[in-house]
């Protein structure tokens, strides 16, 4: 064991915040297995424990949450976040097991493999954000792409919704703006404009793009007549949700700066933690083996 004071407190620090990691990754891992083995049990479950009279929460359950957890348990939405559960928790599972075993059993073989992860990781967002600032036009015109192609190829309306159209809906709803640079982008939404005319009231735009009435979850447009006739009195139908967000960062960006800082610093600790404990046990056990 390392019997330095300060090679004693990176030790216990990372077994500390991995051990953390491990059980909310673990967790989450475990909750995307059974998303993906058996979709009908965890929906039965999440409807009977919110829903159900005799269900300790049901009283700070409202018809509206009821109506909006069952958007959210659609088998399509279950199925896409369940992939995403697994991927997310199995890469954080992986690193955070790196950590813990290397600073439990002091093994400089995992403590450096977590430390190069993370160096790894550090670079990739270091690069990122240089790539967004130094080429901002050419990134706002593939984010844009990406996030229409979304649109075009995902977006729906009706019943059976999936997690892409759910998320634009919520998107748009919460931030009150309507596609990516406006209504006109539902005109290439393929699946949106068939089901429209599936419909035949000769729909322009989602509720999510209408002045909303209510809870902006349930997508009810204070003037029913704004999904066939958008104008800019009942609806957002100018306003892209990206600009809308690059506004929003641009008035918040004390808190923007504040988090990625806090996030690098964390990073940064775990990457000095692990190669200073490995540097201490290395030290350590070439003196046991002279001496």
């Amino acid at each position: 064991m390392a019997a330095d004071c300060g090679a004693n407190c990176a030790r216990w620090l990372l077994c500390l915040a991995n051990f953390i990691f491990i059980c909310v990754s673990t967790g989450v891992l475990i909750v995307g297995t059974w998303l993906a083995a058996d979709k009908a049990s965890f929906v039965n479950l999440t409807l009977n424990v919110t829903i159900s009279k005799d269900s300790p929460v049901s009283p700070f359950v409202g018809e509206n949450a009821e109506k909006i957890l069952k958007e959210f348990v659609e088998p399509a939405v279950i199925e896409q976040a369940a992939y995403i559960l697994i991927a997310a928790g199995a890469f954080i599972l992986i690193i955070s097991f790196l950590g813990y075993c290397g600073a439990i059993k002091e093994s400089r073989v995992l403590l450096t493999a977590y430390g190069i992860f993370l160096i790894i990781i550090f670079a990739l967002q270091i690069a990122l954000i240089l790539l967004c600032t130094l080429y901002k036009s050419q990134a706002d015109h593939h984010s844009k792409g990406f996030l229409k192609s979304t649109l075009s190829k995902y977006y729906t309306t009706g019943d059976n919704k999936d997690a892409v159209t759910l998320s634009w809906d919520l998107i748009m709803a919460q931030m009150s703006c309507c596609g990516v640079d406006g209504y006109e982008d539902f005109r290439t939404a393929r699946l949106f404009v068939e089901k429209s005319s599936e419909e035949g009231l000769g729909r322009q735009v989602p509720e999510s793009c209408c002045i909303l009435t209510g809870d902006p979850l349930l997508s009810k447009p204070a003037d029913p007549s704004c999904i066939i006739s958008p104008t800019q009195s009942n609806s957002y139908l100018s306003t892209g949700c990206y600009d809308k967000f690059s506004f929003m960062v641009t008035e918040n960006l004390n808190l923007v700066i504040g988090v990625v800082v806090v996030v690098a610093a964390t990073q940064l600790l775990a990457i000095i933690f692990a190669f200073c404990l490995c540097r201490a046990v290395g030290q350590e056990r070439d003196y046991h083996y002279k001496y």
